[in-house]
């Protein structure tokens, strides 16, 4: 068991999980749209949301690593079967190499487990599944209901169960999507021919978890391995794998000074890595990096919820504040709002965390208060431009000490005309 007790230490913990989760470097996985595939291969999976305050969720992780990426690529990847739309730990965009570990949730959800809906109407999936086998892709909104018009919203309501339950259990799949809009087919029309389609063993789904976690995360926890997996049996093979490759010295342990305990590849604390750039990031809450919200605590000290879910009048940051990561520290957090529709993003709220704004109040070297300003004002250029947005304004921040002169580099960008074009 190697303890981590030094600032040193666990400074070098924090690149380890950002240099393998792609936030250290310039362009981890290429850019476009390869580069994008090339990020979803090596996360495992990214999640999507529909909250819309800012880019969406699956697309602002991907923005977050890959350079030139642009919403319609996704689509694109699932229409060339690079990728495919199923259920990780939430819905989510995963490799087409991975499909065969999904079949266990599917085989799952087949047999009577419930994940949306209780009691499906197996008759009426039965007749959606015939009309897609004879007459093709299907949207919901393509079915014709027999209650009159002013029923309302609910008209489709039993058909987009119907092909949710059939796509949750395998039947059908996702064969592309415009915006929230999904087109159904037949699970063997959309999967290309080559994809492996045998049902895993829990030793294999194990190992498979293991080494993709290993991956993206560069060192896991026997929770994070499973993460919301309601599955006794693979959590119990996953413990058995563990066991071997610890004994085997494939593995070895480390502690950190909360007591957490996690699991790292031999050597891999040696291993050579990116240098810090001195930027800011701004992250999604659904970014892979910190959805997990224990192990962010533990490793970078950043206790972090997202209160879109919050009561208005119990919310601390803000509806939908999302981190801020600097350097190998998460440093606070911005709630923000894009309006479209005047090309303009608002930050409603920008709060620091105080261990931040001490090393700027000492002028620690790449912390230095003007630098620090400038490094945030670039971050926002560059995420205002994903926003189609062409000014940015400031409304509150903590400390208030510095609310004018982030207030002075945002007038800047929006005079220049730079924030985006």
């Amino acid at each position: 068991m190697i303890e981590i007790k030094s600032s040193k230490d666990i400074t070098r913990l924090r690149r380890l999980a950002l240099s393998a989760q792609g936030l250290l470097q310039a362009q981890p996985f290429g850019s476009g749209k390869l580069g994008a595939c090339n990020a979803i291969n090596h996360l495992g999976y990214v999640q999507i949301d529909t909250i819309s305050v800012v880019e969406r969720a699956h697309h602002h992780v991907l923005h977050s690593r890959v350079p030139k990426f642009k919403a319609e690529m996704t689509n694109e990847l699932m229409l060339n079967g690079d990728i495919f739309e199923y259920w990780s730990h939430a819905a989510a965009f995963l490799p087409m190499s991975d499909f065969r570990y999904s079949l266990p949730y599917k085989e799952a959800i087949k047999s009577g487990q419930i994940h949306w809906y209780k009691d499906p109407d197996t008759a009426y999936m039965a007749e959606l599944l015939a009309r897609v086998r004879s007459d093709g892709p299907l949207r919901s909104r393509d079915i014709e209901t027999q209650t009159k018009k002013q029923a309302g919203w609910w008209d489709w309501k039993p058909a987009k169960k119907a092909l949710e339950q059939l796509y949750m259990q395998g039947d059908l799949m996702v064969s592309s999507r415009e915006g929230f809009q999904k087109t159904y087919d037949l699970t063997e029309r959309v999967l290309p021919d080559y994809v492996n389609t045998s049902f895993p063993s829990l030793e294999e789904f194990a190992e498979h978890l293991l080494s993709q976690q290993l991956r993206c995360h560069g060192f896991v926890s026997l929770k994070g391995l499973t993460y919301l997996r309601r599955n006794t049996g693979l959590r119990k093979a996953m413990k058995v794998l563990l066991s071997v490759r610890l004994d085997q010295g494939l593995l070895e342990q480390i502690q950190l000074l909360d007591g957490e305990i996690y699991v790292i590849e031999k050597g891999a604390l040696e291993s050579k890595l990116p240098r810090l750039p001195k930027r800011f990031k701004i992250l999604s809450p659904f970014d892979n990096s910190l959805i997990q919200r224990e192990r962010l605590k533990s490793i970078f000290g950043f206790q972090y919820q997202i209160e879109c879910y919050v009561p208005e009048a119990k919310r601390q940051y803000g509806y939908f504040s999302l981190p801020l990561l600097y350097q190998d520290e998460f440093v606070g957090r911005i709630d923000c709002k894009a309006h479209r529709k005047d090309k303009h993003f608002e930050i409603k709220f920008l709060h620091f965390e105080d261990s931040f704004m001490d090393k700027v109040s000492k002028q620690k070297k790449g912390y230095e208060a003007e630098f620090v300003v400038s490094s945030f004002a670039e971050a926002i250029q560059a995420f205002s431009h994903i926003q189609k947005c062409d000014s940015a304004s400031l409304t509150k921040m903590q400390p208030v000490h510095l609310h004018n002169d982030f207030v002075k580099a945002l007038e800047m960008l929006n005079g220049n005309h730079e924030v985006c074009k």
